[in-house]
C-alpha cells in the first residue's frame, strides 16, 4: 500500500468512526465496498472530494448525518419482486401456515424500504384468508432505517412501474388509480404497521413471528453481522415459522441449527419445532 493509499485509509476510518459516534450506527458492520460507494454519493452531492473534507461537512451541517443514513439504506424494491418466490409462498407455504395459525398470522418484513414487500404480503393474505376470516388477527411489522422510505410507505401511493412484476389481477383487486399513481387499498394497508428500526442494533419489533422476510439486505453486511442477523431472525420465529431470504443470500452460522431448508431455489427456511 502506497503512502497516499495509507493516508486515504486512515481518513476513511476516521470518518466512519465519527459517523458512528454521531449517528449511533456501527458502520463497521457494513462491507467496505458498499460503505465507500454510498459515502461517495453524499460526498459528490456536497461537492467535496476527500474523506476529511466530508467529515468537516458532517460537523458543520446537522442534517447531513440523516441524509447519509438514508443513503446507506438499500431501497431497490418492487411489488411482487422475484415473482417465483411469491408464487411459491402463495401456493405452497402461506395456506398451511394460515391454517395452522387459524388465520392469525404475524409477520415481519425486515428492511422493508418503501413498503412494496409488506404490502405484497398483505395482498396475498387478504386473498388467501378463508371467506369471512377476521383479518384483524393478521399483522405485518414492516421496518426500515430510512425515514424518507417509510414516509412513502405510509402514503401507499406508487407509480405504475412499481407493479411491473405483479399479476394484473392482484393490482386490480388491491389498488386504485389516483392522480396517475396506484394507491393501495385500505383493507391491505390496515394489515401493515411501519417502524423506524435499525436492523443491526435494535431487537425485532414485536416477536414472536410466523413469518420473517428479509430479502437482499443482509448481503450488504460483513459475515459476522450476517450470522448475528440470521440468528436473530431464527430466534424471532415461532416453531414452524418461515424465514425467506433473497435468492443470492446463504444462511450462515448458528441459525443453521435452528432452521431447516424447505426450498433451496427460493431460499425459504422453517424454524424447527
Amino acid at each position: 500500500m502506497s503512502q497516499l493509499e495509507e493516508g486515504d485509509e486512515v481518513a476513511f476510518r476516521r470518518l466512519t468512526r465519527r459517523i458512528s459516534e454521531r449517528a449511533g450506527v456501527p458502520l463497521d458492520a457494513y462491507k467496505d465496498r458498499c460503505l465507500r460507494r454510498r459515502i461517495a454519493v453524499r460526498m459528490r452531492a456536497c461537492g467535496v472530494h476527500t474523506f476529511d473534507d466530508y467529515r468537516q461537512v458532517l460537523e458543520r451541517e446537522a442534517g447531513e448525518v440523516d441524509r447519509l443514513l438514508d443513503a446507506l439504506t438499500i431501497n431497490v424494491t418492487r411489488f411482487y419482486r422475484n415473482p417465483e418466490t411469491w408464487d411459491r409462498l402463495a401456493a405452497n407455504h402461506l395456506p398451511p401456515l394460515l391454517a395452522a395459525r387459524k388465520g392469525a398470522l404475524r409477520a415481519w418484513s425486515a428492511g422493508c424500504a418503501s413498503g412494496e414487500e409488506p404490502y405484497t404480503l398483505a395482498m396475498l393474505l387478504v386473498d388467501l384468508a378463508p371467506r369471512g376470516a377476521d383479518l384483524a388477527r393478521c399483522a405485518i411489522d414492516a421496518s426500515d432505517l430510512d425515514r424518507a422510505s417509510l414516509e412513502r410507505a405510509r402514503a401507499a401511493a406508487y407509480p405504475p412501474q412499481a407493479f411491473l412484476e405483479t399479476p394484473p389481477e392482484l393490482v386490480a383487486r388491491h389498488t386504485r388509480e389516483e392522480g396517475g399513481q396506484r394507491v393501495v387499498s385500505d383493507r391491505v394497508r390496515r394489515l401493515v404497521r411501519f417502524h423506524r428500526h435499525d436492523l443491526i442494533e435494535d431487537a425485532p419489533p414485536a416477536p414472536p413471528y410466523d413469518l420473517v422476510l428479509c430479502r437482499n439486505v443482509v448481503i450488504y453486511f460483513d459475515r459476522t453481522t450476517q450470522e448475528r442477523l440470521f440468528h436473530r431472525f431464527a430466534e424471532a420465529l415461532l416453531p414452524g415459522g418461515l424465514l425467506v431470504l433473497g435468492k443470492v443470500e446463504t444462511l450462515l452460522g448458528p441459525a443453521r441449527d435452528l432452521l431447516e431448508l424447505l426450498d433451496a431455489r427460493e431460499r425459504i427456511y422453517r424454524r424447527a419445532a
